[in-house]
Formats: structure tokens, C-alpha cells, sequence
């Protein structure tokens, strides 16, 4: 028997797109060996980024339509034993032969044989396949087995409009790892979001058209570059008072600086006792977002409080590090990230104008130098309501490479040390947030000063001076809420309140000591005003609830701080 069959074409014609939107995260009054060690600047606070609702991104460009057909008398049957189904590489036979078994063995129509065509089309389509689909090829049936040909989607080209710095193939190469064949809808549709939350670009969208061939299909992708370049200028009081609190930062950050994404980022910051300067580059080396980082950190610190200030301490310290990252995970609602980190840090003190071992981990000669390695993984956790942020590092001293300090006794180069950090931030109602932080150290041996755990200051202990407590292990928690007092659209001004609750705890390992000389612990209410992402303004008043030693002649000490961040170009 010959079926008079004619070939049913499959052809698609979808549009994917991206609506634009802006884009937006041991008490020591005495000498403190924290005081001798830079801390890395700051990082501004970002805020979450929300994604468009799925439905929004994913739009028919033009109504899909059947090809008419010729068909038999529709009352002729037949009976068919086996389906063939060719050119499938995604679904088992067996999960395909489930699929047409309702029309075997038993007799049926022309329209039933058209449904069980439909039927394989509508599996790849349930399963996100929406450029492919099946159709009947001219045969015999003789023998009572029919052939179903599936035409599996693919693309046969991306094609990149919009770009001025940025190279297409930055976008391109992130795209094509989610369009391999056969094309899939949430693959492509996700690679397309972190597109569009990719800080490079502003705005981003798509439009899938059938290409010359049948199941292939052209992708166009419109885009606009986000401003790469920015300069920033902070002021604040987050420094020790033994180097002055007072703190002046610039901050020069470029994130495409040769076009492939790459970012240099340099800082220089300033006190009455202290100079920094923080180089850093980081290149993307995969189209997974992988990122190789190198970054140089300096800093030269005097003692300038009136009780050390004739002793002339002076310290330098430079870091090294070389970071790889790598995303494992990476959707708009998720990352799971592995990295590892390279460092190598070399200080010295001088009191008069002699070496002299001050801080904790130096050798005799006042110097200190330790290599480390850090294994690190970074997990992150969004939604329209709430963000999650979980980091796990361990770091392993390595004594004696790069003549590394080993003294007799520890403190020196060899250690393992291990520090968990999380933050929680859930939004309550428009512009009202609640965030919580926190992170805890734990470390088998006394460590050098550089890598120990502070609490205390304007992150970790408001009501305190910074760096109060300093020990080898610690824990600290931050609670606060901020609610709106006044907004102000045409500027894009908000003003906020901040009531919060730090507390802190330190202690030095090989010490079971839990007095509550190790603890901080303080309330108190901030005002906070930003403006868009040009100006962001702070101030805190915070009130000990553990009382600590030492006088009340500075800001910190009395629970005042205030931050100012504001974007100059």
C-alpha cells in the first residue's frame, strides 16, 4: 500500500525580547598590630538586580501556521505496526516509541497518523525545543512501518548590531555556548538574561527568524553599551585613629578597557598617617565568565597619635594576588562559583628608624612575609523579593616558599585558616529593606596580624572604635533594617533610617578565655540619603552596650561615622 503522503513542513519564527532596564549590591588603646596592617579598600554597596519576567522575554514574532495538506478520504484506515523516527538526537527510541504507541497496531485514519507526527513535534517543544519539529517523507508502507524525520533547530548565524567598544564577539561567544543544536528555548533564553544583567550592557534584544535552510535559524541580538567608565571620590571615618580616622579615597574603574571585557580598576586612599595604592586588572578568559585577576596593593602607615608619635613607627606592607574564578552555575537566579587565589605579602616596621618586630608573625627583624594559597567558592541566590550571598574561603600558609617568615615559634608563615561570610537582604515594601550579615573564622594556630579577625568600626561593631578586638578566631553579626522617610523621584533621592544591632566576639587561639572582654556588642540608628548611583551619604550613631576600655576622644569612640561615595563622572 502506498500512503499518499506529501512532505509536512515545519518551520518557526520566534522573537526573544529583553526589555531594557536601568541598571542598578583583644582591647589595645596601646599600639594594635591591625593598626600596622592596610586593609583593603571598601567596596561600594550593590544593590540587587531584579529580572523581567520570563513571560516578557519570550514573544512570538509572527503567528505560526500549518501548511495546508491534500489529504485522502478521511473514512480510508490502515493499521500501522512500527514508527520509525529518524534524526533525533536528543529524546531515547524508547521515549519516542512512547510517544506514537497510541497509533499502532490498531487502525487508523490519516488525521491519526498526522496526530502522531504532531505528537513527536509537541515532545520537543515541551522540553523547550521550540525551533524543531517532524514531518512525513514521501514512502511506502508496505511492510506497515512508517518513517517520522525529525528536523532538529539550529543556527546558522548570530548576527550583532549596537556595539561601539565592546567586541560582538564578547556577546557572541556567550551565546553560542547556549545555541549548540539542537537549539533550545531555556538555554538560549538564559544566556540572553545574564546577558542583560551583564554590567557591559545596557540593554539587550533578540529576535530568532527561520534561516534559508529548513530548522535552521538566524538570531539578530540588538544591544546598548552601559558606560564603562566611572571615577569616584569617598570620604569617611573608617580609618584606626593611630593612623587618623579621617579617610580620603579615589577610586578610577574602567570595565572594558580593551574591548574583550576587561577591567582595571586603581585606588588611591589617604589618612594624616597612611598612603594606599590598589592596582587591579581582571580579564575574562571564557565564555562561561571565567576571570584570571591581578591585583597590587601598597600601603605606608605612621603612628600618629600624640602618645606614639615621637617613637616614629613606621610600617610598609605590599600584596600580591593572582585570582582565577570560575562560575559552574550560572543562571539570572543563581551562581555557584569555585575560585583560587595566589598571595604573596611582604611588611617591615621600623620605631626610630630601626627594624623592630611589632606585629604579630615578624621575625626578628621587624619583616614579615607570607605566601598563601586561597580556595574559595561563591554561591549567590536572587529573586524579585530577596538576595542571598554565601562565601567560603580556606587559606593555607606556605612556609618557606618565597622565603616565607618561619620563626621558631608561632605565629609565622604556616597556617590553615578558615573564614565563612554571608549576607541576606529582603525586601519588606518599596524601598524598605531588611539586611543581614555576618561571617565567623576559625584557624588552627595563632596567625601573623595580617591574617587575623577584627571587630569593631563602622562594618563590624558600631558604638566601637575600629579594629577594637583583634584575635585569631571570631564571629561577628550585623542586623539592620532601612525604611523610607522621604523620596524624592525627579532626582531619584531617598532618604532612609537605619536602626541596627552589631555584635562581635574575638579570641586568640590556644585562650578558652570568654570574659566579655572579647565581646561587642551595640545598637544604635542611621540616616542614609543616596541619589541614584551618583551620591550616597551616610550617618551613624551607635551605642556600646558592653562598655570598652580605653578614652572617648575620637569620633568612633563617641559611636559617631559617616560615609560620603559620590560619582564624578
Amino acid at each position: 500500500m502506498r500512503l499518499p503522503l506529501k512532505p509536512i513542513i515545519f518551520c518557526s519564527a520566534i522573537a526573544l525580547s529583553i526589555c531594557s532596564f536601568a541598571k542598578a549590591p583583644v582591647l589595645a588603646q596601646s599600639l594594635s598590630p591591625s593598626d600596622l596592617v592596610p586593609t583593603p579598600p571598601s567596596s561600594p554597596e550593590v544593590p540587587p538586580q531584579f529580572l523581567p519576567p520570563v513571560d516578557d522575554l519570550l514573544k512570538p514574532s509572527s503567528p505560526q501556521t500549518n501548511p495546508s495538506l491534500e489529504t485522502p478520504d478521511p473514512s480510508q484506515t490502515f493499521v500501522i505496526r512500527e514508527f520509525q523516527i529518524v534524526d533525533s538526537t536528543v529524546f531515547s527510541a524508547d521515549e519516542l516509541a512512547a510517544v506514537v504507541k497510541p497509533f499502532t497496531n490498531r487502525p487508523i485514519n490519516f488525521a491519526e497518523l498526522l496526530q502522531a507526527r504532531a505528537a513527536i513535534a509537541d515532545l520537543y517543544i515541551r522540553n523547550g525545543y521550540i525551533t524543531s519539529g517532524a514531518f512525513i517523507p514521501p514512502q511506502e508502507t508496505n511492510n506497515g512501518t512508517v518513517t517520522i524525520q525529525v528536523i532538529e533547530g539550529k543556527l546558522e548565524d548570530i548576527q550583532i548590531t549596537g556595539t561601539n567598544r565592546l567586541d560582538p564577539s564578547y556577546i557572541r561567544s556567550r551565546l553560542e555556548v547556549a545555541s549548540g543544536a539542537p537549539l533550545n528555548r531555556d538555554r538560549l533564553l538564559n544566556a540572553l538574561q545574564l546577558l542583560q544583567i551583564d554590567p557591559l550592557l545596557e540593554s539587550v534584544s533578540a529576535e530568532l527568524k527561520a534561516g534559508e535552510q529548513l530548522g535552521a535559524n538566524v538570531l539578530t541580538i540588538k544591544v546598548t553599551e552601559a558606560k564603562s567608565f566611572n571615577v569616584r571620590a569617598n570620604l569617611d571615618n573608617s580609618a584606626p585613629a593611630s593612623i587618623g580616622q579621617l579617610q580620603r579615597q579615589i577610586e578610577v574603574n574602567e570595565r572594558n578597557l580593551s574591548g574583550i571585557g576587561d577591567r582595571l580598576a586603581v585606588i588611591y586612599g589617604n589618612t594624616d598617617g597612611r598612603n594606599q595604592y590598589n592596582l587591579s586588572y581582571t580579564i575574562p578568559v571564557n565564555a562561561y565568565n571565567g576571570t584570571l585577576g591581578l591585583s597590587f596593593n601598597n600601603a605606608s602607615s605612621s603612628i600618629i597619635t600624640p602618645e606614639f608619635k615621637s617613637l616614629d613607627i613606621f610600617s610598609n606592607s605590599t600584596v600580591y594576588d593572582l585570582t582565577f574564578r570560575q562560575p559552574l552555575l550560572q543562571t539570572p537566579a543563581q551562581e555557584f562559583a569555585l575560585g583560587l587565589t595566589a598571595s604573596h605579602s611582604d611588611s617591615f616596621t621600623t620605631l626610630l628608624k630601626l627594624p623592630i618586630p611589632l606585629s604579630s608573625g615578624a621575625d626578628n627583624f621587624g619583616r614579615s612575609k607570607f605566601t598563601t594559597v586561597r580556595f574559595f567558592q561563591d554561591y549567590t541566590q536572587r529573586s524579585s523579593e530577596d538576595i542571598l550571598a554565601l562565601r567560603s574561603q580556606i587559606s593555607f600558609g606556605l612556609g618557606g616558599v618565597f622565603d616565607s617568615t618561619l620563626n621558631a615559634n608561632f605565629p609565622d608563615s604556616r597556617f590553615v585558616v578558615w573564614r565563612g561570610q554571608a549576607q541576606y537582604v529582603r525586601q519588606l515594601a518599596e524601598d524598605a529593606l531588611l539586611i543581614v550579615s555576618g561571617s565567623l573564622q576559625l584557624a588552627d594556630r595563632p596567625l601573623p596580624a595580617i591574617e587575623q579577625f577584627s571587630v569593631g568600626g563602622s562594618l563590624t561593631g558600631r558604638g566601637y572604635r575600629q579594629d577594637a578586638l583583634v584575635g585569631d578566631n571570631g564571629a561577628n553579626l550585623s542586623l539592620e533594617a532601612r525604611l523610607p522617610v522621604l523620596s524624592f523621584r525627579e532626582i531619584r533621592g531617598l532618604l532612609q533610617i537605619a536602626p541596627f544591632l552589631d555584635v562581635g566576639v574575638v579570641q586568640n587561639q590556644g585562650n578558652s578565655n570568654t570574659s566579655t572582654n572579647n565581646w561587642l556588642l551595640g545598637t544604635g540608628l542611621g540616616l542614609r540619603w543616596q541619589m541614584g548611583d551618583r551620591l550616597t551619604a551616610r550617618f551613624d550613631y551607635g551605642l556600646p552596650l558592653i562598655s570598652a576600655q580605653g578614652s572617648r576622644n575620637s569620633w568612633q569612640e563617641n559611636g559617631i561615622y559617616f560615609s560620603l561615595s559620590y560619582r564624578l563622572f
